[in-house]
């Protein structure tokens, strides 16, 4: 009978034919030495080169290696969700399937989930990254993300964490919010560990990551504080509001046209921006809820 795992280590994987191995072998290597029993677990995230192909053929040689096929490519968000479906550990730990987390920071996040964290977060030290395109954008966002939700970590967007399995067990991650784990699953700072891990280059294909982030942590970062405290709840709330300020939108528009004057001017404008924000809320938690209840990907195990 196959021993039940107690750790599990997922990584999403998209177009990463040249590092999948490499990687798989490097964190079987590890968890051999942690000495508990484990899980790999690799979510092919719709990828169009040998990738696929590769993690079937290690499959067959490896029964503690677990295959996530996506019907398609749906992001990161949705791979680390496909891991949070799929694995069987009493923790886990996702990894970014570039090469660039070092597997030999594991050990240390297993030993933070045996002290009792219910998340640890990895904290990447000497980024070997462009400074401009991935190093300042990244420092902005981690200072916003830690303001809004509280939970002041110095690295959020480091794809290497762990967490307690109860915590994300079947959680659906929409897009654009695997940005502020493990903020997202409700934790308390004191609840979060972080543990420096060594950042290394990209050795095979490229990079999926831009500036263009910086404008979707911003986008998200309006809702998060409300997805947080009570995502369901403040979606009627904003309903509400939202409806309120249309109707308020029209009338002030109307008073406008029938008394010209700046103060009127600049009443409906805010009016309006007051309507546009809580519309953009409310947007983004309707998407949050419909993950929770349609979840955001397809596949299955292979």
């Amino acid at each position: 009978m196959k021993t039940k795992p107690t750790v599990s280590i997922a990584v999403p994987l998209h177009n990463e034919e040249g590092n999948v191995e490499p990687l798989y072998r490097e964190i079987k290597g590890v968890m051999e030495k942690v000495g508990l029993p484990y899980e790999i677990v690799l979510v092919n995230d719709g990828s169009t080169d040998r990738t696929g192909e590769i993690l079937r053929r290690l499959k067959r040689k490896d029964q503690r290696l677990r295959v996530i096929e996506l019907e398609e490519n749906f992001g990161e968000a949705a791979g680390l969700s496909a891991g949070f479906r799929y694995f069987q550990g009493d923790w886990i730990i996702n990894m970014d399937g570039d090469g660039q987390n070092d597997p030999r920071a594991i050990p240390a996040f297993v030993q933070k989930l045996q002290e009792g964290y219910r998340a640890v977060t990895g904290w990447r030290r000497d980024r070997q990254e462009s400074y401009w395109i991935r190093v300042f954008p990244s420092r902005v966002a981690n200072w916003m993300i830690s303001q809004v939700t509280g939970v002041r970590v110095h690295d959020n967007g480091c794809g290497l964490k762990g967490y307690d399995a109860s915590l994300v067990r079947g959680f659906s991650i929409p897009h654009g919010f695997h940005r502020f784990l493990p903020a997202l699953f409700g934790v308390k700072a004191k609840e979060v560990a972080e543990v420096r891990v060594k950042d290394r280059r990209r050795q095979h294909g490229t990079s999926h990551y831009g500036l263009g982030r910086t404008i979707e942590v911003i986008r998200e970062l309006s809702t998060i504080r409300f997805v947080i405290k009570d995502a369901s709840g403040w979606y009627s709330r904003f309903t509400i509001i939202r409806l309120v300020t249309a109707i308020a939108s029209v009338v002030s528009l109307f008073y406008l046209a029938l008394f010209p004057s700046e103060l009127n001017l600049i009443i409906f404008l805010v009016i309006t921006i007051i309507n546009f924000f809580c519309w953009s809320i409310s947007l983004n938690l309707r998407r949050f809820l419909r993950a929770q209840q349609e979840g955001v990907f397809q596949g299955k195990e292979i």
